[in-house]
């Protein structure tokens, strides 16, 4: 159990609630679309945005409160804790660390207020994984900052005002803020829709002109920060697995009580209670891993160390997967038919092992700090 303080369990509890009463009937049916009114209804009581400033409409909180307001909705709804992880994890709070104040206050309070989404956009047909690899790039012309390039795999773009794109600048890798409102220099070139029915998109920007106040990181040291910042989205990344797999044991261990076979329920059977011991296990595992690497980090005033993101973040995309597999099992044949939710946490689970960085980027980031200074100590 996770010691937390009287504002942090009044947060945790009251979104448990909130989504218990409100978002249970219509989770799962929400195929690929915003669940919208439920992001109004977070907006309307104040928990978009809890990691956001105060000044631009969010909670003033830290990143480990964002982190337990989307376990406390993924339990309940999955896409709903994936559009908080969105939002407070990823672009938004890119642009809150490293934005100019006039980007802040253009992007921020719609962001916090429900009425605006900000995606982001790293990888390209040939860059992936391998930043480096980008031939997205920003020039110097005429006294103006101008942009071309492609992207793809890039998250709701259909609903976004803006996007977050990691480009080159002649000095070296940066991100920009890229305003998607009645820009004709952007090209979509297609939709993609992916396993879990979520919509991902290529496209191109032709001579995009970048106002100097959109720059978020520029030049060898800005990117760099820019990079470790990612440590954050990982543990959200680690942080929705975890949700994810919460939902599926809940239901594992609410139909293994309902559903009887031989004058008994599925549950008393020790081949089950052993899935549900091992489910239970290793989500425990997982979620210490992750708030670990969070509290330590906000303890220290610091971003996330890389070895503890990198362990979380590998340890809970794998761990969901194994989760939501043994919970189906226990359905049986009603949890692999499509329309079921455990059918669908199956897709979407499958997803944590890619996005936020691969299990591979992971273990070369554990392999690599390992070879640099050893396993942490205990103090």
């Amino acid at each position: 159990m996770l010691s937390l303080s009287a504002e942090q369990e009044m947060v945790v509890s009251s979104l448990e609630d909130l989504a218990r009463r409100e978002f249970s009937d219509a989770a799962f049916s929400w195929e690929g679309d915003l669940p919208v009114e439920n992001i109004e209804l977070l907006a309307d009581r104040g928990f978009l945005g809890l990691n956001i400033a105060e000044e631009y409409g969010g909670g003033g909180m830290g990143e480990f409160e964002a982190m337990l307001s989307i376990e406390a909705v993924g339990q309940v709804c999955p896409d709903t804790a994936e559009y908080l992880y969105n939002q407070q994890m990823v672009a938004p709070r890119a642009i809150e660390m490293f934005g100019s104040e006039s980007v802040k206050e253009r992007y921020l309070p719609g962001v916090t207020a429900g009425e605006e989404s900000i995606a982001i956009a790293i990888s390209e047909p040939e860059a992936g994984s391998d930043v480096g690899a980008m031939t997205t790039a920003i020039e110097e012309e005429h006294g103006e900052l101008v942009l071309n390039g492609e992207k793809v795999w890039v998250s709701n773009i259909p609903h976004s005002s803006a996007v977050v794109v990691w480009a080159k600048f002649p000095e070296g890798l940066g991100s920009v803020v890229v305003d998607l409102e009645d820009d004709d220099r952007i090209e979509i070139e297609q939709h993609y829709t992916n396993m879990a029915n979520h919509t991902q998109t290529q496209f191109r920007m032709h001579d995009v002109v970048v106002p100097e106040t959109h720059v978020l990181t520029r030049g060898r040291d800005g990117f760099k920060q820019q990079l470790q910042a990612l440590n954050w989205e990982r543990l959200g990344s680690a942080t929705l697995a975890n949700a994810i797999a919460r939902c599926a044991l809940d239901r594992a261990l609410e139909y293994g009580q309902q559903r009887r076979q031989f004058d008994q329920p599925i549950a008393d059977f020790q081949g089950i209670e052993w899935k549900l011991a091992d489910m239970a296990k290793e989500l425990e595992a997982s979620r210490s891993l992750t708030y670990r690497a969070a509290i330590n980090a906000e303890e220290r005033g610091r971003i996330p160390d890389r070895m503890d993101a990198s362990l979380a973040k590998l340890y809970s995309g794998e761990m969901v997967e194994r989760v939501v597999s043994e919970s189906l099992q226990i359905h049986g044949a009603n949890g692999y038919q499509q329309g079921h939710a455990l059918e669908y946490l199956h897709r979407l689970a499958r997803g944590r092992r890619l996005a936020a960085g691969t299990d591979e980027i992971q273990k070369n980031q554990i392999a690599a700090a390992l070879k640099r200074d050893g396993l942490p100590s205990l103090t």
